[in-house]
């Protein structure tokens, strides 16, 4: 039995790319289907022998697991048509995070995961983050721990915890570029240095700090004590950084959480019964 996809958008495809590159499954393995037909289609040209379903039933009967990597909107219509084809024995992994796992295990009679992965997981980093459902077997969680122990450390967390999990590992990494991309372009403006230039510095320049904090024993703290010496630039660049950054964070946080509550409620009420929408 095959591996399936429904969706291929950035995600998905991510999730079929890593598990190929680093020899986790073989594109025979794999069959997909994406209301983009021709997405779909791209990924069998790149990957002879990856199979592109004719619809998500058909992907469903030929699957053994299969995830879930559309849209919150997307939830109810996907359920809707695959509802009928589920086996108790198959696996059904969601991978967007507003879904709620007891929502599918009450649409679905699949044993079922949540998994949030990361853009990192595209070079086979960073961690995915593991919210099992209650009819998930040891030898079902195994097999899932396997598969994301080939592309990124998997971690198990509370359904609760999703948001701010989903924060620090998934979202950052696009947070981080960000602040990056502005210390490279205050560079430009303050100073006659190339944006080529400032861009590239600030690239190795991160790619070396995760080596550092992976590989090279330091933690957060002990580095910025490494590097920023008493009365030194660094210094008295992070005590600027201090005062100028003040509740960003908690802002961003805020921002995010109430983002997830209202896309939670979305979900919810568009997967209500119409039993449950009379009541």
């Amino acid at each position: 039995m095959a591996i399936g996809f429904i969706g291929t958008g950035s995600m998905g495809r991510t999730l079929i790319q890593s598990f190929i590159h680093a020899d986790k499954l073989a594109p025979e393995e794999i069959v997909v289907h994406n209301r983009t037909r021709n997405k779909a289609e791209e990924l069998a040209r790149n990957y002879p022998g990856l199979r592109v379903a004719a619809d998500n039933r058909e992907l469903v009967r030929q699957s053994s697991l299969f995830f879930l990597c559309v849209k919150p909107g997307e939830f109810r219509h996907v359920l809707e048509e695959i509802q009928d084809c589920v086996r108790s024995d198959q696996i059904a992994i969601s991978i967007t995070s507003p879904v709620m796992i007891r929502d599918l295990e009450e649409w679905l009679p699949a044993k079922v995961a949540k998994i949030i992965p990361s853009i990192t997981q595209a070079v086979h980093a960073g961690h995915s983050l593991f919210i099992p459902g209650e009819r998930l077997h040891a030898t079902d969680r195994e097999i899932l721990w396997n598969l994301f122990s080939a592309i990124s450390r998997p971690l198990v967390i509370e359904e609760d915890h999703v948001r701010i999990a989903s924060d620090l590992a998934s979202c950052s990494p696009a947070f981080l570029a960000h602040l990056l991309e502005k210390l490279a372009d205050a560079a430009v403006e303050e100073t006659n240095i190339s944006r080529e230039q400032a861009l590239a510095l600030v690239t190795q320049m991160t790619d070396g700090l995760g080596r550092l904090l992976t590989e090279g024993g330091f933690t957060l703290k002990s580095l910025q004590e490494r590097v920023a010496v008493p009365g030194g630039i660094t210094r008295k660049g992070l005590d600027l950084l201090d005062t100028g950054v003040g509740s960003v964070f908690h802002d961003l946080i805020r921002l995010t959480h109430a983002k997830y509550a209202e896309d939670v409620q979305q979900v919810k009420t568009a997967l209500l019964t119409e039993k449950e929408r009379n009541h």
